[in-house]
């Protein structure tokens, strides 16, 4: 078969289409002929060497696909040959066939075409695992998600307004503002023209918005937490603007901040904290939020302030295959009726044939599109 070739780690040039040999395939995995793949940040932090793949995933990259399944493992059960599906892949997606486990396989929602699905699978999962599973936005409650125009955004505001939730989005320029508007944003805030912080004051009288997704990072810490409602949640998914900076603490306690760390896509990762409530007090921990092992925080005086950082813990990629299969169960369950009724699609900016994955990773990487960016075998 023919895939994408990471020839060494650099710019988009050193994406080549070459022959190599097909995967192969396990038990308990399902082998898909690709119609399509999508971009994701990742894609080019692998590209760059600094986002390799875990150990035992395809070499190349490419973290989910469209397609049919030309072969299935003797463990696997529900799939059969020809049946159309999409998947959230550990890598691989950037060529003609791929192998994945079954758990992580879809069917392509009615009303979708196969090769549109290919932009589904990570953000479908990324976004229900981080706003919904993590944060537990409600209807009725209040949501932010900067980068509204971003492949993550433009689904964001979608599932979280069918879900009944108020939206407000950021986006860098009039057309991505537009746009998140015509998705359902109830306010749009132009980031480089408006103080977010205060457009949030302002709209919801000074109390804050309830979950914010956000994949800045460091930059826009402080200011995500004073955007912050009491309970308030705040789940960081990129560190586009950097990954070390200072908070003051007594931000978090008074209000009942949470603050997760589910980056997906970024290097130079060192350590994580993860403040939140736990029996009505507020503690800082090394693990997962869901984990009952934590330590309280000594007093600390208003002035005293924590250096963070963020890790990988929570993101998609590193998780084991049954834990990705419990997303995906939750994701069909929950956000493919919305897709089949019409309330959620997928946004899809422009296709290029996969022989041409660096000129998409160009167009990515120029932060010009609105939604998806597409490869086609």
């Amino acid at each position: 078969m023919k895939a994408i070739v990471i020839t060494t780690g650099g710019g988009p040039e050193v994406l080549q289409l070459q022959q190599v040999e097909d995967p192969e395939l396990k038990d308990d995995e399902v082998l898909i002929k690709v119609e399509a793949t999508a971009l994701n940040r990742a894609d080019t932090l692998q590209r760059k060497g600094s986002y390799p793949p875990p150990k035992g995933a395809s070499p190349y990259p490419g973290l989910e696909c469209s397609g049919t399944i030309q072969a299935v493992g003797k463990n696997v059960l529900g799939w059969r040959v020809g049946d159309q599906v999409c998947a959230l892949l550990s890598g691989g997606g950037y060529a003609e066939k791929v192998a994945v486990p079954a758990g992580q396989v879809l069917p392509i929602p009615l009303g979708v075409s196969l090769k549109e699905a290919a932009g589904l699978p990570e953000v479908a999962c990324t976004v229900w695992s981080t706003v919904f599973m993590m944060s537990r936005l409600s209807a009725r409650e209040t949501f932010l998600v900067h980068g509204g125009s971003s492949g993550i955004g433009t689904f964001a505001i979608q599932i979280a307004k069918s879900k009944g939730a108020t939206v407000f989005a950021t986006a860098g320029n009039e057309e991505k503002l537009a746009f998140c508007k015509s998705l359902g944003a109830d306010l749009c805030i132009n980031y480089k023209t408006e103080d977010f912080v205060a457009c949030v004051k302002e709209e919801t009288g000074g109390k804050g918005v309830d979950v914010i997704l956000d994949c800045i990072g460091a930059a826009y810490l402080q200011r995500n937490l004073d955007s912050l409602n009491f309970d308030g949640r705040l789940c960081i998914i990129g560190l586009q603007g950097g990954a070390v900076t200072e908070i003051k603490l007594n931000t978090l306690f008074p209000k009942r901040l949470t603050v997760q760390g589910s980056s997906q896509h970024e290097e130079h990762i060192t350590e994580h904290y993860i403040v939140y409530k736990y029996s009505q007090a507020t503690y800082i921990s090394t693990d997962a939020p869901t984990s009952h092992q934590a330590f309280a925080f000594p007093k600390l005086k208003h002035s005293h302030i924590l250096k963070t950082a963020a890790k990988n813990w929570a993101a998609l990629r590193p998780r084991n295959p049954e834990n990705k299969a419990m997303v995906v169960n939750e994701v069909e369950k929950n956000v493919w009726p919305e897709i089949v009724a019409g309330k959620v699609k997928p946004i899809i900016y422009k296709s290029f044939p996969l022989s041409e994955a660096g000129e998409a990773h160009k167009l990515m990487e120029s932060n010009e599109h609105i939604g998806k960016i597409l490869l086609v075998p």
